[in-house]
């Protein structure tokens, strides 16, 4: 059975955010301060920056922004 996995170097509204903080761990510290819990939970696994934000009430830009700012560190 082949997992699909995209290694993370970019964030885009379409990037996965389980893969997201399997590659870039350090950014689970501002999902977790936006109110972004889901990060273990199974739809972690499916939803994209663009879905959580829009079930938050987030601009996806600025989250966007925001995420690679960190993993540009």
């Amino acid at each position: 059975m082949k997992i699909d996995i995209d290694r993370v170097e970019t964030v885009t509204p379409a990037t996965n955010i389980g893969d997201l903080v399997l590659f870039h761990p350090e950014t689970a510290e501002l999902l977790f301060s936006i109110g972004l819990h889901c990060l273990g939970c199974p739809s972690s696994g499916v939803e994209t920056i663009s879905d959580a934000a829009e079930v938050h009430r987030l601009d996806t830009d600025e989250l966007v922004a925001q995420l690679n700012g960190i993993i540009k560190k």
